[in-house]
């Protein structure tokens, strides 16, 4: 029998070095020493003996052994040769007992490169084995800053406290999202059982994506685990059947295929401009029936009596029952973060809803889960730069409104400086705070702009501190409901106890709804869906109408002109906040004079412009509205301190 076994093993390594030769490839093993110098074999770390997998085991450390074998190791040598023997009795005592005496190797990059043992290798190739027993060592890459290095010292660390080598992810970031998904702390011990509950959820999970096709992805297994633990969580993994696993998997198909793309959102500036035109040839290939009446269902993880952001959104809402008539039910839940969020979704989906906006990136992680279990209802999270496929996101560029304010408050501080107040450190935030800051040094380059955070104690804590430092120009909360309490406003000059609004930016979410609402009702909504294969994130700004700049009469008409041209100029695209030359706060040249931020900048933008006094907060010193919140939509800044 070890005879015909190695007959086959020969044919596939005679066919596997013909196809390479054909190719043009090399066809025996890679060789460690042919692309490793000298100088890196002094950089090695022993890992003592452990479990490889057989699949990272991909050549020989020195030139010996190469051409005995081909590519995947598999046999070259003739079946009456010396070798062929041997070969055949380590097939024979794996067949037995099992092949348990370790090889040696030297590991570079996560791949493994024999020293001794290659035909133990061969042997369990050809089985079809998942590991090999291996005494181990790594040779250390010299750190030159290059994406693929980098993410190997990502898998380092990781490796030191959860001791697993046969995961790998594709972008930065990767290990810290699945310690996360783990519900582990930063750096925090894997325990043998932790090992083995992995290990074995691993397997079901790698056999389920390669049954759905996941060998034809460039992504990575670890990046279609990682997408599926998002929406599902790791607890669906342990316990459940294959078929249950391969089930789940199919449902997350397509957030599994996304990612494959290196830029995997695709954000959307503006709705498509309305136009009267045939129907494209996709739309007769969309589901037809009759006209369903849309129900909208809002979901706030607050209440709009205490919080004017979902006050904003309610308002929203009402928009829509005006403007639609009897075409439209809408319905509204609150405080559903007191509960479980999830359950909130499904009870609005039993009701009939078959639009859910949720209005807080606390709520896209049940969002998200809600949307793969039931495809047929459209939901939509209020956040941004989130890659899943299933939801789409929406959020408006206020970093417009804010450069205009900025260029007002510089124009009216003279000698002083001007104050903000941020709530979260989140994408899209710190483009606002940057984008006051720049407006105000456009009209008054020696201006100073003292950031405080109402994520870090409270709102009225933050204004305290900014006016003990004799700070009387502050720009703050954007929407104010009419007559209400306390320190709600847009940029207003405080004196003690009084405050005098000089103008408001206001989301205009009822607009943003309508038209997202009217893209449903004629299907442009979903045929771009289907158009395109990434991530769809809506950021609309002055030009689509959803956010826009209200002026007080006290504001001086010089400066009312001024907000205007500014305005104008940025909705015909002539201005740009974000246009170089821009330093921040250490110095550093972040835009070229002449140049202009693209949007994906902007949104991932986590530092401080140069005339900011402040920083981007800790992850530690936020409230616990803002650590969750920072969890799901926070910028790298504050997940770099958090970890």
């Amino acid at each position: 029998m070890p005879n015909l076994y190695y007959h086959d093993a020969l044919k596939r390594g005679q066919k596997e070095f013909r196809a390479c030769a054909a190719r043009g490839e090399q066809p025996y093993l890679p060789v460690l020493s042919e692309f490793v110098g000298e100088e890196q074999l002094g950089r090695t770390v022993s890992l003592g003996t452990v479990q490889v997998p057989l699949e990272f085991v991909v050549g020989t450390k020195s030139l010996g052994r190469t051409q005995s074998f081909s590519r995947s190791f598999m046999p070259l040598m003739g079946p009456n040769t010396e070798f062929a023997g041997k070969w055949q009795r380590l097939c024979q005592a794996h067949l037995e007992e099992g092949i348990w005496e370790p090889i040696k190797a030297w590991e570079y990059r996560n791949r493994f490169y024999v020293e001794e043992g290659h035909k133990r290798v061969s042997v369990l190739k050809f089985f079809d084995a998942n590991t090999v027993s291996a005494q181990v060592t790594r040779i250390l890459p010299i750190r030159d800053g290059s994406r693929e290095i980098e993410l190997y010292y990502e898998f380092v660390d990781f490796y030191q406290y959860s001791r697993i080598n046969f995961l790998e992810f594709s972008k930065p970031g990767g290990y810290a999202a699945l310690q996360k998904a783990l519900g582990k702390a930063p750096g925090q011990a894997w325990s043998e059982e932790d090992r083995r509950d992995f290990s074995t959820a691993f397997y079901h999970f790698h056999q389920a994506y390669e049954a759905q096709g996941g060998g034809r992805l460039t992504s990575t297994v670890g990046d279609a685990l990682l997408a599926y633990l998002k929406v599902y969580g790791y607890d669906t993994l342990l316990g459940k059947s294959a078929q249950e696993i391969q089930s789940a998997v199919a449902k997350v198909w397509e957030e599994i295929t996304l990612q494959q793309e290196e830029e995997p959102i695709d954000v959307r500036l503006s709705p498509p401009q309305a136009e009267k035109k045939s129907p494209s040839l996709l739309s007769w290939f969309l589901p037809k029936g009759e006209q369903k009446v849309l129900r909208a269902a809002f979901l706030h993880d607050k209440d709009p009596r205490i919080s004017d952001w979902t006050y904003g959104h309610e308002l929203g809402r009402r928009h829509l029952e005006k403007v639609f008539g009897g075409g439209l039910e809408t319905s509204a839940r609150c405080n559903v973060m007191e509960g479980d969020p999830l359950s909130a979704l499904e009870e609005a989906i039993a009701e009939g809803s078959n639009v859910i906006f949720t209005t807080s990136p606390l709520l896209l992680p049940a969002s998200l889960r809600a949307a793969v279990d039931h495809p047929e209802v459209t939901i939509l999270n209020c956040s941004l730069n989130t890659s899943h496929r299933y939801i789409r996101t929406y959020y408006a560029r206020m970093y417009e409104v804010k450069f205009i304010t900025g260029a007002m408050a510089g124009a009216m501080a003279g000698d002083d400086p001007v104050g903000y107040i941020c709530d979260y450190p989140i994408y899209g935030q710190v483009a606002g705070i940057n984008a006051f800051a720049l407006g105000v040094q456009l009209t008054n380059p020696l201006a100073r702009v003292h950031l405080e955070w109402s994520s870090v104690d409270d709102a009225k804590t933050a204004v305290q501190r900014l006016t003990e430092k004799g700070i009387r120009l502050i720009s703050a909360q954007d929407l104010a409901r009419r007559g209400a309490p306390g320190h709600n406003f847009g940029l207003s000059v405080i004196e003690g106890d009084h405050q005098v609004n000089l103008a408001m930016p206001v989301w205009k979410w009822g607009i943003y709804y309508e038209a997202l609402l009217r893209r449903i009702q004629d299907r442009s909504f979903q045929m771009e869906y289907r158009e395109s294969h990434k991530a769809l994130n809506y950021y609309w700004g002055l030009s689509s109408g959803v956010v826009d700049l209200r002026c007080s009469y006290r504001l001086p008409d010089c400066t009312r002109k001024l907000a205007d041209l500014l305005r104008d100029g940025i909705r015909s695209g002539l201005c740009h906040p974000f246009r170089g030359p821009i330093y921040d706060q250490r110095g550093t040249l972040q835009v070229e004079e002449g140049d202009a931020l693209d949007v994906e900048r902007i949104i991932t933008m986590d530092w401080l412009a140069d005339n900011v006094v402040g920083s981007i907060p800790a992850y530690e010193a936020l409230s616990d509205t803002g650590k969750a919140t920072v969890g799901i939509v926070g910028v790298e800044a504050t997940k770099e301190k958090e970890s």
